[in-house]
């Protein structure tokens, strides 16, 4: 095991929807031999395994965002020292939050979902969301994907049809209609909702937004357009894009990934 460069020694790492913390159990070993103390935290009643959770969704209907963020921000408090966040996917956008709200010595959002305010919708999200968003009815359920619909979103592309089966029923639960229809009706309700930052905050840690060259789900066009939500903050924001999908922290060759996100943010923690 290796020993951390001076800086941050802890990484947390926030998983996004459709996923558990399960889905970074590679991550975690990497970072872990990189001589890190790394936490995976669940939202609030995400914490048994993804097998109870696909067989009694109930945790998944009643989640709301401000009891994660809490969570999360509960959790670093408790730490010694401001640690690296990453989050994926709906984890990127709870982690901006988080980051606002001055938790954190850097962060790196992969496949982030939005926060409020950006407005870019590709076709390829609508087509990765409509089996949420076709149906009101929604926003009280949890909504899982079939493997079909799995794959169009988080493995159209780096895996084998094998594997993509394999990772769809190692790591695939419902998600929170309420929370994906409220992110949607965000842009066009008056005041701040549950994913706000604030864009021109000065004391915003460094962030770094990693895309997927074809993520269906969170195309690259969204976390450019977020990044961009951030200019003349005085605060430091790139985006780097790799080959991948939106289950890019999964697809061969992740580990160039994690060593990149890592890195950079060691490099610019404050």
């Amino acid at each position: 095991m290796s020993t951390p460069a001076k800086g941050p020694d802890t990484i947390v790492l926030i998983h996004g929807f459709w996923v558990t913390p399960r889905s970074w159990e590679e991550w975690i070993s990497h970072y872990e031999g990189r001589g890190y103390t790394v936490i995976a935290p669940a939202y609030p009643g995400f914490e048994v395994e993804v097998e109870a959770l696909n067989a009694d969704p109930a945790p998944v209907v009643a989640l709301r965002v401000s009891a994660i963020i809490d969570r999360l921000e509960s959790l670093i408090e408790q730490l010694d020292a401001p640690p690296i966040l990453m989050g994926h996917s709906a984890g990127g956008a709870f982690m901006q939050v988080v980051m606002d709200h001055g938790y954190g010595a850097a962060g790196v959002a992969m496949n982030s979902a939005p926060t409020e305010g950006v407005r870019a919708v590709p076709l390829a999200q609508v087509k990765s969301t409509f089996p949420v968003l076709k149906n009101p009815a929604n926003h009280n359920r949890a909504v899982p994907f079939t493997y079909e619909q799995w794959h169009y979103a988080f493995t159209n592309t780096s895996f084998s049809e094998e594997e993509s089966r394999r990772l769809y029923e190692r790591y695939a639960v419902p998600a929170s209609g309420r929370i994906l229809w409220n992110s949607v009706l965000a842009n066009l309700e008056p005041g701040p909702q549950d994913v706000w930052v604030n864009y021109k905050n000065p004391d915003r840690a460094p962030l770094l937004f990693i895309s997927g060259s074809d993520d269906h789900l969170m195309p690259p066009r969204i976390q450019a357009s977020n990044a961009k939500h951030y200019k003349g903050a005085g605060t430091l924001t790139e985006v780097k894009l790799f080959d991948g999908p939106h289950l890019l922290p999964s697809k061969p060759g992740w580990e160039e990934v994690a060593d990149y996100a890592l890195d950079w943010a060691v490099a610019h923690a404050t």
